[in-house]
């Protein structure tokens, strides 16, 4: 596939995440919009995946472990086949498969439920660990966010990844400097996040854009190093995609007004 192709799914992803925050009435506008990008490279270009046998066993694995983004990852999803694009209208609601956070056992393609900050890229390295234990060539792949690094958890997971030599797991930082409560630095001056991971023992790429899906294909497709698990420190636009609401606090789970939702529409569909 190529960019072109990929920048338009990546359009589409933010409309149909858009759109299924506002039928829900609740979601995580934000921090699902600066991910796209990631999401859709991961899934349409770098993992072994099949949906018609979202469990077969030489499957690379993904946990999302800021989990409170899953909108973007469930469209992400439904485009990809693993279950109907109609079913991101039942987001949120009693006895969809589609929930705040995302559930293992009732939703296709989702390895692991997520939401607690930290245990997300503590169950990618678990499984990346399986994965090495088991001698089988599957990779894992997380997403974690700049706030969430403020949870020792992380840097426990990291620490293991690295012991055990994890050349199979790859951490990506979605890293667009806002938390729900403010800066990171406001909030819990995160520092140099490359050189923590890189002091772990992790082989470190920055992303100068992580909303430009060429750098984030780029890194992802480098040439691994033997015996280090990987972090990409993807720089990205909180909102990304949609001008008013890039880089802006309000938008990490506000609710549009019916003149915003329509306006977010119209720039999103001139990009189509």
């Amino acid at each position: 596939m190529n960019v072109e192709e990929l920048k338009k799914i990546c359009t589409s992803v933010r409309i149909e995440t858009l759109n299924s925050i506002v039928e829900a009435g609740s979601g995580h506008i934000g921090g699902s919009f600066s991910m796209v990008e990631m999401l859709v490279a991961l899934y349409f270009e770098v993992m072994n995946i099949d949906p018609a046998k979202p469990k077969k066993n030489d499957r690379d694995r993904f946990v999302l472990s800021k989990g409170h983004a899953c909108p973007a990852l469930y469209a992400v999803l439904a485009a990809r086949g693993f279950f109907p694009m109609e079913a991101l209208k039942t987001e949120r609601k009693l006895g969809s498969i589609l929930q705040g956070h995302p559930d293992s056992k009732v939703c296709p393609g989702i390895e692991a439920s997520s939401g607690s900050l930290g245990q997300g890229i503590s169950i990618a390295a678990g499984m990346a660990l399986g994965a090495k234990i088991r001698g089988t060539s599957e990779n894992v792949y997380t997403i974690i966010g700049d706030g969430e690094c403020a949870e020792g958890q992380v840097w426990e997971s990291a620490e293991a990844a690295a012991h055990y030599e994890l050349d199979n797991f790859t951490v990506l930082l979605d890293h667009n400097g806002l938390q729900i409560d403010g800066t990171n630095e406001e909030v819990m001056n995160p520092r140099d996040l490359s050189a923590k991971f890189a002091a772990f023992g992790f082989e470190t790429i920055d992303v100068a854009d992580g909303n430009d899906i060429e750098q984030v294909l780029a890194a992802l497709k480098t040439q691994r190093k033997s015996g280090m698990p990987r972090f990409l420190n993807c720089y990205t636009k909180k909102g990304a995609g949609v001008s008013f609401m890039e880089n802006q606090l309000a938008w990490h789970a506000k609710q549009p007004t019916p003149e915003e939702y329509a306006a977010a529409i119209k720039e999103l569909e001139a990009k189509q």
